[in-house]
């Protein structure tokens, strides 16, 4: 495959000024829902065969997250480009200032195995409302979904404008080797870090969504069934596989074991068997054996069992455990719930504080103060009070890491000034302009500009 053809193609389609028609942004988006909607089985089918997920997760979780977003800026593209009148200056009366968005140009999508339709194509579709052309490339890990995605938008769409690329390493390093105009990425800090030192050869800006040990807290005010059942629904949602899903609970010592007792007893409710329609394969074997690896058998409370053929690992709860166990030296990316306790409420918020910012961060509590404390004192990209994930079900929320979690944020607006560039125009009236800027310059002169200035 030709990549630089493509990327040439893309960029003399964009230079030709069709995207940034607002009627033919939509007229694409329009389209896409239509392709996405006809091959709606063949999105199921493919997804499944890679990693057992059901009709109903992939729907809710990804296709859904995709129209959403595709309805999004249908209703409100034409307000989101409009240009922003703001006030202008003394110092450049009479005189008017606007904001532009300008879409930015040739646009690289990397997407992630785990969400693969939803982290793949919503950026996608946030760059297509931007007025953007559009590489995309999934990750090949979930092969299947890779070719479904490659099929339905190589077959409806010009690859001058949008283009799914297919392959593995090989192929993305030859394409990052290209001289984008954005580059957005999900996926590890490990390979976000070789996708932004690639960018930074072009000045290319990057939008990195990446990951990070999530917590969860969960103190004496809590409602503990509440808290219970969301947690167990929210990580092993996925098998756990999930960026923003819950990697660890810090619970008040006094109500730890009343909590451990509920998750258990919910996780029995769900009831999470090998081929249970709600629960999904670990992606492949690697993934399923580092996982293996890290249940330590000694300090199991509910689960640990597995089954290398299916790549199943039932959903595991592990007590006692402290922060210099193998499970928190890295982020699981699995369904292993890791639960650390605290004495007091200060100290559960120093110790997210002490580690790396994550991608997430959940607390349940029912105390006012708690609840301050927490959004004011620790830093994350973002999450729920008595609740887990849903945020990212709200696109007037922006989505996005901090420090180690990531750079950049999309969804919604978010996503549409991502890959778009703020232009600031002021527009000068010909008349009414004074001579005290130009020279010969006079202490006169100079006390006017000071009082203006």
């Amino acid at each position: 495959m030709n990549f630089q053809e493509i990327w040439s193609a893309q960029k003399e389609f964009f230079n030709s000024q069709k995207t940034k028609n607002i009627n033919f942004r939509k007229r694409q988006l329009k389209t896409l829902k239509e392709v996405i909607l006809k091959n709606e089985n063949l999105l199921y089918e493919a997804i499944y065969n890679d990693f057992g997920k059901s009709r109903f997760d992939t729907f809710t979780t990804e296709i859904s997250f995709v129209l959403n977003d595709i309805d999004y800026y249908l209703k409100n593209l034409n307000s989101l480009a409009k240009p922003k009148r703001v006030s202008t200056n003394l110092a450049n009366l009479p005189g008017s200032s606007k904001i532009y968005a300008e879409p930015l140009g040739n646009t690289l999508v990397i997407g992630a195995w785990n969400y693969p339709y939803q982290l793949s194509l919503s950026p996608m579709v946030a760059a297509m409302a931007a007025g953007n052309t559009c590489i995309l490339k999934p990750s090949e890990v979930a092969q299947n979904s890779m070719k479904a995605m490659a099929k339905i938008i190589n077959e409806n769409f010009p690859k001058e404008y949008l283009f799914v690329a297919e392959g593995g390493v090989e192929e993305i390093t030859e394409i990052l080797k290209l001289k984008f105009d954005k580059i957005f990425f999900t996926g590890s800090p490990k390979i976000g870090k070789i996708v932004y030192e690639a960018a930074a050869k072009n000045l290319t800006p990057v939008t990195l969504e990446l990951g990070g040990k999530s917590p969860v807290i969960v103190t004496s005010s809590a409602n503990l069934k509440v808290a219970a059942k969301r947690i167990v629904w929210g990580k092993f949602l996925n098998a756990g596989q999930t960026c923003v899903a819950p990697d660890y609970i810090l619970v008040d010592e006094k109500i730890k074991d009343s909590l451990i007792d509920l998750l258990k007893s919910y996780l029995k409710k769900f009831n999470y068997l090998p081929d249970s329609e709600h629960y999904t394969k670990i992606i492949n074997q690697q993934n399923f054996n580092r996982l293996v690896q890290m249940i330590t058998p000694e300090k199991v409370f509910f689960g640990g069992n597995h089954d290398s053929e299916k790549r199943f690992i039932e959903p595991t709860i592990l007590h006692d455990v402290n922060w210099n166990d193998a499970i928190m030296q890295e982020e699981i990316f699995g369904p292993i719930l890791p639960v650390l306790t605290f004495q007091n409420f200060n100290e559960a918020l120093q110790t997210v504080a002490d580690h790396e910012k994550p991608l997430s961060a959940y607390l349940f509590s029912g105390n006012a103060e708690e609840k301050k404390h927490f959004t004011e004192k620790i830093s994350f990209g973002g999450g729920c009070i008595n609740d887990v994930v849903m945020h990212l079900s709200n696109s007037n929320l922006p989505f996005g890491g901090v420090g180690n979690s990531g750079i950049g944020n999309y969804h919604g607006k978010a996503g549409f000034q991502t890959f778009s560039h703020q232009k600031s125009v002021l527009s000068r009236a010909n008349w009414g302009e004074t001579d005290f800027k130009y020279p010969p310059y006079s202490e006169k002169k100079l006390s006017w500009i000071k009082s203006v200035l």
